[in-house]
């Protein structure tokens, strides 16, 4: 590895560091290799959400136009736009930045398709509209973009042979980002942003104003209860992506499956109740993450015929992979 790759790993490591996400302890769990290559995925997806969620540059916008959102809107998609362009020159090898060096050396050392990087760009895209999901289908589609395509080039990093892998890191992220839709439902609703379908509101008589107005009703309640028990659902399902990952990245995901499943529980510790106060888990509930990641038992998933089939990305082909990135001298 070079010096400058060495450089541009460093600065990911640092900008993921600053962050102060709980994701970056579990990226702690990893051998270095697979630690760098988890923080230049994480700095990518950091910033490409930056880019629709945070401060517009100055000269970006006029002082005349800071109140026109349309406006605003506008510029934020063109420079995500841009950094679709710049994604796809980095993946072809044309990096202009620490960053793109870092990432473009990742998806190399850990075959991850590009598609999900693009996935990546395109679902932070989908949040410059309001949201608008008629049925939970269309929510999948959504949850797709901005959570499993992140979790499928995760495992590539982790290390997996098994082709149900793939599918298990789809359900995971959605029952990652249907916990965080839960969590900020006040939130989200005091800007006009309600995720949940619109048929299933419609279903327990709700309406987007009882979040707004933080209104912890009976028909609230019950949606809820019908929202936990899918998320539930969910995870009992990815669990069993634990045991078809490679030993030396199977910890490290636990411990981000076991926070997430924890931020869960706490919610359905409070029947439901996000509008009271804003869930977090604190030190003690980090803790009980930290506790039921180290007792995890993951469930052996179910074998068929159709299911047994070995993932092509094999060791072999991964070390061969990692040979020739360093042969040609990164």
């Amino acid at each position: 590895m070079t010096h400058e790759l060495k450089d541009a790993y460093r600065h990911c490591e640092q900008l993921a560091s600053a962050s102060a996400s709980s994701f970056f302890w579990s990226f702690r769990l990893l051998p270095r290799e697979q630690r760098q290559a988890m923080c230049a995925l994480y700095a990518f997806s950091r910033h490409t959400d930056d880019l629709a969620d945070g401060d517009l540059a100055d000269g970006d916008l006029a002082t005349d136009d800071l109140a026109d959102g349309d406006l605003a809107t506008d510029v934020r998609r063109a420079h995500l736009d841009a950094w679709r362009c710049e994604l796809r020159d980095a993946l072809n090898g044309n990096c202009h930045s620490p960053l793109w060096r870092a990432l473009h050396d990742t998806t190399v050392r850990f075959a991850i398709p590009h598609e999900y990087l693009v996935a990546i760009v395109d679902g932070v895209a989908m949040d410059l509209s309001p949201p608008c999901y008629d049925t939970f289908d269309d929510l999948n589609d959504y949850c797709y973009h901005v959570a499993s395509a992140v979790g499928l080039a995760c495992i590539h990093i982790f290390g997996f042979e098994d082709d149900r892998a793939e599918k298990l890191a789809e359900t995971c992220g959605v029952a990652f980002q249907l916990t965080n839709i839960l969590r900020d439902l006040c939130e989200d609703a005091a800007q006009g942003r309600v995720y949940l379908p619109r048929k299933e509101l419609a279903d327990f008589d709700c309406h987007p104003n009882d979040f707004r107005q933080g209104e912890m009703n009976a028909q609230v309640r019950e949606l809820m209860h019908f929202q936990i028990a899918r998320a539930e659902r969910l995870y009992d399902e990815a669990a069993s992506l634990a045991t078809l990952l490679h030993p030396r990245g199977r910890r490290a995901f636990v411990l981000m499956f076991s926070t997430y499943r924890t931020l869960l529980a706490e919610i359905k510790r409070r029947d439901g109740d996000v509008f009271t106060r804003r869930v977090r888990l604190g030190s003690r509930g980090k803790l009980k993450a930290v506790m039921a990641a180290l007792q995890f038992r993951a469930p052996s998933p179910a074998h068929t015929d159709d299911e047994s089939k070995v993932h092509s990305r094999t060791r072999k082909s991964r070390d061969s992979r990692r040979v020739a990135v360093r042969q040609s001298g990164n």
